[in-house]
């Protein structure tokens, strides 16, 4: 069978990666904004050189005695014009009516939204002849004579001088880009190394730790962004150190309270197997034997019990609950031990499945808790021919402050009012009950309230009488 592992990511390695792939993307970006504006930095000098020998071909262009547009050009200027070892120069001169006068004729005229302008204002476009890129300055000549057609000259270059000039603009701007560019992915390497050196020595003092030490973790040594993490493992420490202590005390009260039914399990076996012993002491002995194995049985139950109820567990499987319906299982459960001592067992209040009597809780331990509740009562109300004892369960619901009580009371001896907080601690006993017990009751029902949200309270049930009685009221927020 193949084992699939779910591949670790590294923090520094995603970070590393979240800098560098836009620093990465961002330079080819880089690039071609360095591009065009190396091409605009690159024309503005050889536009001014086109635009002053428009100017200068334009001073040539005159009317002549016949009203006709002239236009001459010594040969030395011509030549002069188109001595470039670069690029091809072209130049245009067009009469107002559109006829040539001067230079090559191919020259692509203007387009009709090119707006003409004032006189002599020179313009420049983009324009290609002869499959060549060149670029185009030009400018409308207004003659003297009013109605007469602007005259047009024209003076287009090709584009090499200006590409070889914004490639050395691109080299001198790019290539160092290059060599800074490793060197900026090395400091940003450095920089995370130093920003995550906490980390590692955060790791360091949580391995040099022994295993038994639960101490919390300073914070005040990591960053501010590990501070809530660090946070986080203290609590769970603090949590895990609490459910360590529940387990070191479950195990010091198992042996603590086994000890004595273990011890008298074993003196029992002893004196059965004398020779010599009657039946008689062989069924006494056996009688002891089943009762300390019951008690054995019933002390490994509530221990189990109260590690279930303090155990921490912060996210019980809930449901809802009908507290009515509960408490007739457990009466039921328990009305067998209740009519052994003569007791009257009996329940007051809402009847099961009315709507409102639920509560949000796990119902195994809500029926643990009330099942601990009427046995307590059970075994501490006395029963005589002068007086019976009764033990009444309740549920009561108020709708207007959403609150569900179960109430459990008996007519026993009561519980001192400076012993009610004493009896929800494990093995704690009112002195003078004369009852067998281990004390485990009543913690139990307080781990499983506090679990459910629930408060506890200890009430005497008959004021004023010789046994007062006492009353367990629970009080739950309904759902």
């Amino acid at each position: 069978m193949r084992v699939f592992k779910r591949e670790q990511r590294s923090l520094f390695g995603e970070i590393l990666d979240w800098m560098l792939t836009p620093l990465l993307l961002l330079w080819p970006i880089s690039l071609a904004l360095t591009w065009l504006v190396a091409q605009g930095l690159a024309d503005k000098p050889f536009d001014r050189a086109l635009v002053y020998n428009v100017q200068a071909l334009a001073q040539q262009v005159r009317m002549g005695p016949d009203q006709q547009v002239q236009f001459s050009l010594p040969q030395p200027a011509s030549e002069l014009l188109r001595a470039d070892e670069t690029d091809l120069v072209y130049y245009q001169v067009l009469g107002g009516r559109g006829e040539h006068l001067s230079g090559d004729r191919d020259l692509p005229l203007p387009k009709p939204n090119q707006i003409k302008g004032s006189s002599y204002q020179v313009h420049i476009r983009d324009d290609e002849i002869r499959g060549l890129e060149v670029r185009v300055a030009y400018t409308w000549i207004q003659l003297d004579v009013e109605g007469t057609p602007s005259a047009l000259v024209q003076v287009a270059e090709t584009r090499e001088k200006r590409s070889v000039l914004a490639a050395e603009i691109i080299k001198g701007v790019m290539l160092p880009q290059f060599a800074l560019l490793p060197l900026a992915v090395l400091l940003v390497w450095l920089a995370l190394v130093h920003g995550i050196k906490p980390l590692k020595q955060l790791e360091e003092r949580i391995r040099e730790r022994k295993p038994d030490d639960l101490s919390p973790l300073d914070d005040k040594a990591v960053p501010m962004e590990v501070a809530p993490l660090l946070v986080s493992v203290n609590d769970l420490l603090e949590r895990l150190k609490d459910s360590i202590s529940t387990q070191k005390r479950f195990l010091a009260d198992a042996a603590h309270q086994l000890k004595t039914p273990l011890a008298g399990l074993r003196m029992q076996a002893d004196l059965a197997q004398r020779s010599g012993s009657s039946e008689e002491d062989l069924k006494k002995s056996l009688l002891q034997i089943g009762r300390a194995s019951v008690q054995a049985t019933r002390t490994v139950n509530q221990l189990l019990s109260l590690a279930r109820a303090e155990g921490g567990v912060t996210h019980l499987p809930l449901q809802s609950c009908d507290m009515a319906a509960l408490c007739r299982d457990v009466l039921q459960d328990c009305l067998a031990s209740a009519m052994d001592k003569g007791l009257d067992l009996g329940y007051e209040g809402v009847e099961v499945g009315r709507l409102g009597a639920q509560v949000q809780g796990n119902p195994t331990l809500l029926k643990e808790m009330v099942r601990n509740l009427v046995e307590n009562a059970i075994h501490y109300t006395p029963n005589s021919p002068e007086r019976q004892g009764v033990i009444t369960v309740r549920v009561l619901v108020d709708p207007y402050s959403k609150v569900l009580v179960m109430q459990v009371e008996d007519n026993g001896p009561g519980i001192p009012l400076p012993e009610r907080d004493l009896v929800f601690q494990p093995f704690y006993r009112v002195l003078g009950t004369n009852v067998d017990g281990s004390g485990l009751g009543l913690p139990i029902v307080k781990g499983i309230a506090q679990q459910h949200g629930a408060t506890v309270s200890i009430d005497m049930a008959h004021p004023g009488q010789t046994l007062p009685g006492a009353c367990f009221t629970l009080r739950f927020r309904m759902t």
